[in-house]
């Protein structure tokens, strides 16, 4: 499904027009791919770092070498435009090389995460028609019994240690032989140094023209319904998301450096840390394996300029105590999307930052897959505390009652709908699902129903409220979550809050709360406190119903507070 965007249409209300020039709100998308994209960076930039892997620093120019050698052995294989290839690796060089090499050849690559479970791995491979699989090798066991049952022509097997330092590769080998099991050597299984050795022969066949509507990269996404799918992209979306954050990160300078925490597999990673630093002359530090506990010292060995993550990251920021002397000054952003920051969680990231010498201050942003990644961003000086932004140059927002689809008035809660360039092409084989996501309104655009709740005020910033689904209706009444969560959250005991619904048997359903208390708080004595601080502050029919204490709450891969794990969880303290 591609959509034309082009056609005469209804003008969209804008109150956050007055922030941009005419320039930037008309922006318009060149007709060139993700490999044109990054191929003019290394013209420009070419004796700039383009990548640090583990200390291993790559200039612009080796960088595109690498590129157009594995396009070269890629075709060599036997890969065409319009193939799938699925891509399961960490954030490793190789993963970023891959995919600019395929993109110049037109295949399409299937980001997948390299902790999928054995049938996930199969059902997404499937559902592709995946020719190729591009994956850690330490992770054989996850295919050896399925691969078979599957389209997989070839599977290339990475290694953490293929680029590392030399010194560093010894001690990562020796574990790998002794704790994982090895692939067996066969024309079906190679190694990423044998897949490089298909570049020395049929060098100089022609590469097919590929532009801004080829279909580039399939993201793994639940959706807008939490069911999971394969959100298509095109190469559109990704050079859209480069110019728009180029133009609105005005600090960011050639030379600047993002930490590339988010995994590839994920837009927000992918694009924004990944593919945007590298498209404006800045480098990305890729970290293959991210340990929280270890977090400030991971910022002071890599001095990065523009740090990007969800809220439990910043959570595992401000806990580390590895660095006493942790010195921030060089910072120009902190960015955090993903999850909405509570108030509590902002505050305490904010006086953390002040601390350590940051002159900046934490900020929100917002977007999902079906819109590639940042839809909205809060930045310099155009910010309110709270919100998430406004809407990226040439991305419109809505907030609509979901019953009606008529515009809800500034301040009042209702679905966040998004109209942008870079929506997707839509669900891979799934007609049904992307015709419920992506709706053509009555004036006359293509609108992406996102199930996110929000609110806009008059300026045209935006205010997330949290998932349609998990807002709680309890005797007729609508319970927003994440106001709760907040409200709970600025009790003095209260470290984190999640609220989830409950059955209940005349009201249908009422929140419940899990709370995990700060250092020094005991469970037995805090719940009847809590109540009555929430008939203080609570509205009565958003007081929960039931408090359950916990160590910690689950999280999803991405770090995400796993609501689903909590709404089917016991109710027994951890105390």
């Amino acid at each position: 499904m591609l959509f034309d965007f082009f056609k005469t249409k209804k003008k969209i209300p804008s109150p956050w027009k007055k922030f941009y020039t005419d320039n930037e709100i008309n922006i318009d998308i060149p007709n060139i791919s993700l490999y044109d994209q990054i191929n003019s960076s290394s013209k420009l930039y070419k004796d700039k770092l383009a990548y640090v892997y583990l200390g291993k620093k790559v200039k612009y120019n080796k960088f595109i070498r690498k590129i157009d050698n594995s396009a070269i052995a890629f075709r060599n294989l036997g890969i065409k435009k319009g193939d799938v290839v699925t891509i399961c690796l960490p954030n490793v060089p190789e993963a970023l090389i891959s995919l600019y090499a395929l993109n110049k050849i037109g295949a399409i690559c299937n980001m997948l995460h390299p902790l999928s479970a054995e049938q996930e791995i199969k059902d997404s491979l499937i559902k592709t028609n995946s020719n190729y699989l591009i994956m850690i090798d330490m992770f054989y066991d996850k295919i050896k019994n399925t691969i078979d049952s599957t389209m997989v022509k070839k599977v290339i097997f990475v290694s953490v240690s293929n680029s590392m330092k030399i010194l560093m590769k010894l001690p990562y080998t020796l574990v790998k032989i002794i704790k994982y099991e090895h692939y067996p050597r066969t024309k079906k299984f190679i190694s990423w140094n044998v897949f490089k050795l298909y570049s020395f022969y049929n060098r100089l066949k022609e590469f097919p023209t590929n532009g801004k509507n080829t279909p580039a990269v399939i993201l793994n996404s639940g959706g807008t319904s939490g069911k999971p799918k394969h959100v298509v992209l095109q190469n559109r979306a990704f050079i859209l998301s480069a110019m728009q954050e180029k133009m609105v990160l005005k600090n960011l300078n050639v030379g600047d450096s993002c930490l590339g925490i988010m995994p590839n597999f994920h837009g927000f990673g992918l694009s924004v840390t990944m593919h945007t630093p590298l498209s404006i002359g800045c480098y990305t530090i890729l970290v293959p394996q991210f340990d929280p506990k270890k977090f400030d010292t991971l910022i002071k060995h890599t001095k990065p300029t523009i740090i990007l993550g969800v809220p439990t990251l910043y959570e595992a920021l401000i806990n580390s105590t590895n660095e006493k002397d942790l010195n921030l000054a060089k910072v120009k952003y902190i960015i955090c999307g993903g999850d909405k920051l509570s108030k509590n969680l902002e505050e305490r990231v904010n006086k953390y930052l002040l601390e350590h010498n940051c002159k900046s201050r934490i900020v929100q942003g917002y977007g999902l897959s079906e819109a590639l990644a940042a839809v909205s961003l809060a930045h310099d000086e155009i910010n309110k505390e709270g919100s998430i932004g406004i809407p990226l140059p040439g991305n419109y927002i809505k907030i609509i009652n979901p019953s009606t689809r008529e515009r809800m008035p500034f301040d009042e809660v209702g679905e966040i709908c998004i109209h942008t360039k870079a929506l997707m092409m839509g669900y891979l084989n799934n007609e049904n699902e992307t015709n419920q996501a992506l709706q053509i309104h009555d004036d006359g655009h293509i609108w992406l129903h996102t199930g996110d709740l929000g609110k806009m005020d008059k300026d045209g910033f935006i205010f997330y409220e949290g998932r349609i689904k998990r807002m709680i209706i309890s005797s007729g009444y609508n319970v927003y979550p994440a106001y709760v969560e907040e409200v709970i959250e600025t009790h003095p005991a209260v470290l984190q809050c999640s609220v989830v619904a409950m059955p209940h048997n005349y009201k249908k359903e009422v929140p419940k709360a899990y709370i995990v208390l700060k250092e020094g708080f005991h469970g037995l004595f805090i719940k009847e406190e809590l109540k009555e601080y929430c008939k203080k502050n609570l509205e009565h029919h958003m007081i929960p119903y039931k408090f359950v204490i916990r160590k910690g709450l689950p999280k999803t891969k991405l770090g995400k507070v796993d609501f689903k794990k909590l709404q089917n969880d016991n109710d027994i303290d951890e105390i």
